[in-house]
């Protein structure tokens, strides 16, 4: 299926401006249209009051906001996690999730659907891949946790982070998902800081270097979840193409063109890689490194004969961290209950 999908969140200012002119229109139609989606957070053309109503009407039937269709929110965590299913125009899923904390508000965006990694803790991995998302689709993720956020109540008024940790490899879908950073970073727009956004990959070396040389800061997260290519190679099927040497070296490149510290993801599995010895073996393996672990309880995904690490060994294995002097802290569960939480999403219907 073609993803040459024209929707407003596909469209930069430019184009906006461009598609004015086609249609006749007054070039400032443009910057309000913009400010409409960035700013005010309008859910339509129809919202658009100080536009006129045939333009309404005609952006609505050849110019919609989004191509994406809410299926579903659910919340947990006493509502301060929002888990959206979203459904593609081939009814392919995508989830977001919203976490609200007392000083913070931050989205989990996905840039495919489905992923092709294959990680066996992970039960998106599971799903395979389905496609990747334009960078219009992305963006509207991060405008509906910004209204999410807006109407919720809370203490937090507007939207804090996005992460880029929901379903597939960013990296696999590079340009799309720069063009949604850029287009979120623009400061006519929705104007998000460079370091208020994170991007998680598995390793793709390709992409870390490239990430070196972009002029905007933004955040590096490396899921590495072992210190040990054989081990890896078990729970991350990529790290046949991206072993950790391969990684390391990338990061450390990484570390010298940007002067940014890097985060390293390392779900603990109860018997598979949360002993003493990996916890050793990993703080040799980043020593020297400017880096911070997050060390993540396994969440629950079924059909998998894994199982998520005793809060002892959890402890025990950040304090070898710490006694090495590698930073690390444990990633505080939010939205298991609705599955929405580190790796549980599947886009599966209750």
């Amino acid at each position: 299926m073609s993803q040459a999908i024209h929707t407003l969140c596909d469209m930069s200012v430019d184009d906006l401006a461009a598609l004015m002119k086609d249609w006749g229109q007054p070039a400032y139609r443009a910057k309000q249209i913009y400010e409409h989606v960035y700013v005010n957070l309008a859910d339509s053309p129809d919202a658009m009051s100080n536009l006129p109503l045939a333009l309404r009407g005609r952006l609505s039937q050849e110019r919609p906001l989004g191509s994406l269709e809410l299926a579903r929110v659910q919340t947990g965590d006493k509502g301060k996690t929002h888990k959206a299913l979203f459904r593609l125009p081939d009814d392919a899923p995508v989830e977001s999730v919203l976490m609200i904390y007392e000083d913070r508000a931050t989205v989990c965006v996905s840039t495919q659907s489905g992923c092709a990694m294959k990680c066996s803790f992970c039960a998106t991995g599971q799903l395979g891949f389905t496609r990747n998302l334009t960078a219009g689709q992305m963006v509207e993720q991060v405008l509906w946790a910004a209204r999410e956020v807006r109407n919720a109540g809370s203490e937090v008024k507007a939207l804090s982070n996005v992460v880029f940790m929901g379903m597939g490899e960013p990296f696999n879908n590079y340009d799309n998902w720069w063009a949604a950073v850029q287009r979120l970073h623009d400061p006519v727009g929705f104007d998000m800081g460079a370091r208020n956004f994170t991007v998680s990959t598995v390793g793709v070396v390709t992409g870390i270097r490239r990430l070196a040389q972009e002029k905007m800061e933004v955040n590096l997260a490396v899921s590495l979840h072992a210190a040990n290519d054989d081990l890896r190679t078990r729970l991350v099927p990529a790290n046949k193409k991206y072993p950790i040497p391969a990684i390391l070296e990338a990061v450390r490149d990484y570390i010298q063109a940007t002067r940014r510290r890097v985060s390293f993801e390392y779900v603990l599995l109860q018997g598979v890689n949360d002993g003493p010895q990996e916890a050793r073996a990993l703080t040799e393996l980043l020593r020297g490194l400017l880096c911070h672990v997050n060390l993540i309880p396994w969440n629950p995904v079924p059909g998998t004969p894994l199982g998520p690490s005793e809060r002892r060994r959890v402890l025990d294995f950040q304090k070898i961290l710490h006694e090495h002097h590698v930073p690390c802290t444990v990633r505080v569960q939010r939205g298991v209950d609705i599955a929405a939480a580190c790796g549980q999403l599947a886009g599966a219907h209750p």
